[in-house]
């Protein structure tokens, strides 16, 4: 018999499992999860997959709808406009928190930066180690509440970060863009670094929002 405790961690599981599922278009946008194949296809049972699904819902990843089902969340533009301005509110918010990093945290970061750059057509890879990146930078923040918003955030966006990273000339301008983050903080310029967070928080919003534009116009 499997415990509660033992499900909860299964749950738990499933739920990270999904996440990449969805973030990285193996569960496209708008389309019906099945959940008879999808827990063959995890191997597992119907009652901790349900709960996963359940969570992912709360996080605003997935849309239930009664009597059909669980749906994967469509892309769109309002919730571009929505998203990124929370991020641009949020990280330079837990920055300040933080504090200026230690040299070995910022070599640390550099190294991330630098793997990120040598990506070439892996845009889940790219995506894994931006998001590495930025909770690396944010880890001293002493508020477990924003970062747990920032987390949540983080997932929301991915889908999105997925269509904006698969540019090559954007995965470039992230990395420049990391890189002045960390001068100025090696300079113990907190201010200027969390603006310079704030604006790489909005530097996808603008292509994003062109690209599901014309995504849209071809639909």
């Amino acid at each position: 018999m499997v415990s509660a405790s033992n499900r909860s961690n299964i749950s738990n599981d499933l739920s990270h499992v999904i996440r990449y599922m969805i973030a990285d278009g193996e569960l496209p946008p708008g389309e019906h999860v099945n959940e008879v194949r999808l827990a063959e296809k995890l191997d597992v049972s119907r009652t901790p997959l349900r709960e996963a699904l359940s969570q992912l819902t709360a996080e605003g990843l997935l849309e239930c709808k009664p009597r059909r089902g669980f749906f994967a969340k469509s892309l769109t533009v309002a919730e571009v406009k929505q998203l990124y301005p929370l991020r641009t509110l949020l990280d330079p918010q837990a920055l300040r928190l933080a504090g200026i990093p230690n040299q070995k945290r910022i070599s640390e970061l550099r190294r991330i930066n630098e793997r990120i750059a040598k990506v070439k057509g892996r845009p889940g890879r790219a995506i894994d180690l931006d998001d590495k990146w930025h909770r690396t930078l944010l880890t001293d923040c002493p508020n477990q509440i924003l970062l747990g918003f920032i987390e949540q955030l983080i997932w929301q966006s991915r889908r999105y970060e997925f269509a904006y990273l698969s540019q090559k000339n954007n995965v470039e301008m992230a990395t420049n863009e990391h890189e002045a983050i960390l001068v100025a903080l090696e300079k113990s310029d907190l201010p200027t670094a969390c603006k310079l967070l704030g604006q790489n928080m909005t530097s996808a919003r603008e292509p994003l929002l062109a690209w599901l534009r014309s995504r849209m116009e071809t639909q």
